[in-house]
């Protein structure tokens, strides 16, 4: 009971830890600088914009915030009935963090009284870009980690990823192109093409950054003391492994291949228990995967 509930601390930990960083991202660079590289915080950019064109009296009260807010509970409700329950919790404690997140800073810390009235942190729109869309790859991609969403288009991206062939980060490209490519209408062509440099961005960061938190390291060992480095990988690293028979095609000698995950720590372990004990006669291949859907390891994304 005790490690079930350490693991749910766990997992809303590194939901708001993600949820902050998406939140950052939004306020301080896509906000000012108009930049729709998809998400519910570029629908609001886009209908806040629309707003204030056609409707200037009613911009204070309909802020991009609250926008956000609106659409992702309409979201939210259509997660709840195609993920079920658990999703759909965690992706309302992610989405509601980032909004509120959001809508708070609006009234809090408006950006003119950081930058002293310039409507931008910097008067860099590519580097402001670049700092965008990091931050919000980065939360998008740690949330999905844990098997929720920051919310908005990452649960249409969720939807898509569930009843087509598209993995998370094409399904992402393809939920928030429309949105990019209004931005060239309702914005300048400025702005849609940083828009859209944004969103190839995005897609490619999320990857790399799911990548990277799921890379595990798969070792082939071929050797006579298989005895010896199963009991190491079994009682010293708790991590199983698989033995099978094989033999050499020019010295038809017989030997064991083990074939055993680990993460990176443990793999460094292993290579130095390897080397420290060896005689030189056990061959080790070494690759690098994000890919090991097991106990143990990662769920399906």
């Amino acid at each position: 009971m005790k490690s079930k509930i350490l693991d749910i601390l766990k997992t809303y930990l590194i939901i708001t830890v993600g949820g902050i960083i998406v939140a950052c991202g939004v306020y301080f660079f896509s906000f000012p600088n108009n930049f729709s590289t998809g998400g519910t915080s570029s629908l609001s950019v886009l209908v806040a914009k629309l707003v204030a064109t056609f409707a200037p009296s009613a911009a204070q009260y309909i802020t991009p915030g609250l926008i956000m807010v609106t659409v992702n509970v309409i979201l939210l409700a259509i997660a709840l009935i195609i993920f079920g329950k658990e999703f759909a919790f965690k992706t309302v404690y992610c989405s509601l963090l980032i909004s509120l997140s959001s809508f708070v800073l609006e009234r809090v810390l408006p950006i003119t009284k950081i930058t002293g009235g310039a409507p931008t942190i910097t008067d860099d729109a590519f580097l402001e870009l670049l700092f965008a869309i990091g931050c919000i790859a980065v939360g998008s991609a740690i949330t999905f980690s844990v098997g929720a969403s920051s919310g908005g288009t990452d649960i249409v991206a969720m939807i898509l990823k569930k009843y087509t062939n598209l993995d998370i980060s094409r399904a992402l490209f393809v939920s928030d192109a429309v949105l990019v490519l209004a931005s060239f209408f309702i914005f300048d062509l400025r702005i849609g093409l940083y828009s859209l440099l944004g969103l190839i961005l995005k897609s490619f960061i999320v990857d790399v950054v799911i990548d990277g938190i799921y890379l595990t390291k798969c070792f082939y060992i071929i050797t006579s003391r298989e005895k010896e480095i199963v009991e190491f990988i079994n009682n010293k690293l708790h991590r199983g492994a698989t033995v099978s028979m094989c033999t050499g095609s020019f010295t038809h000698e017989d030997k064991k291949i083990i074939i055993t995950v680990l993460s990176r720590t443990q793999a460094m372990q292993l290579k130095n228990f390897i080397k420290e004990t060896g005689d030189g006669t056990d061959f080790t291949i070494i690759t690098n995967s994000s890919d090991i859907i097991g106990k143990g390891f990662r769920s399906a994304i």
